[in-house]
């Protein structure tokens, strides 16, 4: 199989993905001069498919839950809205990516027992408002089913999750009372409308594909529909969940075969485990010096490194992986920071309900924060730089990126000290409670530590090449070499 990878474009420039999940299409439209500016280049959006929808709104899940491919028409908008999307963004050279759901169908075992796609209630209201419907068809024949019964495995529960064949033929179900969501087979007709999908999108201009609960799909199937036709000139990356990395049960069984048997991206789970252990379990901060060295981080070309996904707030089974908002900051301080992976932030709607101190909602338009704007600066001036380390122990980690960048990251409580290399520096955040001080001054500004913030995070420069940076408890700082 060819490497999908290497035909991306902007694989070869800096890169930083926008989620905007479960945000209406009308409303990515309105910011995306707005999310340009605040740095990103990509734009993530939920599942352009036809999903139930309700005048009184439906929840997220609804999307990740398919009726048909062929005409977009869920809660989100339907074609039209999706086509002036792509055109708002493209206008502000904003890639956008697509999540993709092609493991199953819509489980709709309540009011029908017959596996064809769309139902034939839905077939009908084409049939009956079949001007609108034509407008906002992608491709194929709205008169017939997409999928009938033949396309889909037989049904049963998943029961044993590390069972590779069972995870990826059996149902994704929410208990023993739930008949589960329709898996689809690696079957001729699958295949064959899956790639019309995908091509229909392209036409549109999409420039990369997520692919949704990857680990439930076989091998096979993967390789069948993302061949190197469909697969030319797009970003894809794979969602795999995993509870680490390299020995862990879950990336062995489905990751790591993944990895070797596709070029493809996907989700940098091991990653996000390494940093979330750190941050909130009090690992040492010496293994993110190289977790990749170790198996627990994906290779720089392939990975789509996060502090947090959608799935980690919305499902109750992965509630004790959301960290601290401090914690959340410094995540991001040290994945925009270091080299290697693209970055994904995650912005929703209050999807969760989860909030913050101040009783706001945890991720909404968190995008916009100007913190995260100025990270994002550095991450892309820092590009392709190489990383080495300066300086690292169990509560702190300081790393250069090149001549050009310093990234300090301190997690404990006390303050520290950094000696920073010759050169002029220029601060990129302004925060209060880092502190550029000469070495003469470094002992009266550590008298002065119970006076400093506990949780502040910083990009910082200095005017003063023998300068030392004084770096309270709980923060960070990135530095960019003056020009």
């Amino acid at each position: 199989m060819s490497n999908p990878v290497s035909h991306m474009d902007n694989t070869c420039a800096s890169n930083v993905i926008l989620h905007a999940f479960d945000w209406p299409y009308a409303r990515i439209a309105h910011y995306a001069e707005a999310i340009a500016n605040a740095g990103f280049k990509s734009v993530l959006v939920s599942p352009p498919m036809k999903s139930l929808h309700h005048r009184n709104g439906s929840p997220w899940w609804q999307r990740y839950q398919p009726q048909d491919y062929r005409v977009i028409d869920n809660q989100l908008g339907n074609t039209h809205d999706f086509i002036l999307m792509t055109e708002a963004l493209k206008k502000h050279d904003l890639h956008i990516y697509v999540d993709v759901v092609f493991n199953h169908m819509a489980n709709e075992s309540d009011h029908r027992t017959d596996l064809n796609y769309p139902s034939e209630k839905i077939l009908n209201q084409y049939k009956d408002e079949e001007e609108y419907f034509e407008k906002i068809r992608l491709f194929g024949d709205l008169s017939k089913a997409l999928f009938t019964e033949q396309d889909f495995v037989n049904a049963f529960p998943i029961k044993d999750w590390h069972n590779p064949w069972e995870v990826q033929h059996g149902r994704i179900s929410g208990d023993s009372n739930d008949p589960g969501l329709p898996t689809l087979k690696c079957a001729e007709n699958v295949v064959k409308q899956q790639q019309k999908y995908l091509r229909a999108l392209k036409q549109l201009g999409i420039k990369g594909f997520r692919i949704d609960a990857a680990k439930h799909l076989t091998l096979e199937h993967i390789q069948r529909v993302w061949d190197e036709d469909v697969s030319r000139g797009m970003h894809i990356f794979g969602e795999i969940i995993t509870d680490g990395g390299a020995s862990r049960d879950e990336y062995e069984l489905f990751l790591e075969p993944y990895l070797k048997s596709t070029s493809l991206g996907a989700y940098d789970f091991p990653l996000f485990h390494s940093v979330f252990n750190v941050l909130e379990k009090n690992r040492p901060m010496t293994e993110l010096i190289n977790p990749y060295s170790v198996g627990q981080a994906l290779a720089y070309d392939r990975a789509i490194t996060f502090a947090i996904t959608h799935d980690i707030p919305n499902n109750d089974v992965f509630l004790d992986q959301v960290m601290s908002p401090v914690s959340e900051r410094l995540a991001y301080c040290y994945l925009l920071g270091r080299d290697g992976g693209v970055p994904l932030v995650y912005s929703d709607l209050n999807t969760s309900g989860i909030t913050d101190e101040s009783g706001q909602p945890r991720w909404l338009d968190c995008w916009q924060d100007p913190i995260l704007s100025r990270m994002i600066a550095f991450h892309h001036q820092m590009h392709s730089l190489p990383m080495q380390i300066l300086e690292a122990g169990d509560d702190h980690l300081i790393f250069s990126r090149g001549n050009e960048g310093i990234v300090a990251i301190n997690r404990g409580q006390q303050p520290v000290c950094v000696e920073l290399p010759e050169g002029n520096y220029l601060d990129c955040l302004s925060l209060p409670g880092v502190e550029m001080a000469t070495s003469q001054d470094r002992q009266a500004q550590l008298t002065n530590e119970d006076n400093l913030p506990i949780k502040t995070e910083r990009f910082l420069q200095s005017t003063d090449s023998k300068n030392v940076l004084l770096l309270p408890g709980g923060s960070c700082a990135m530095m960019m070499k003056k020009q």
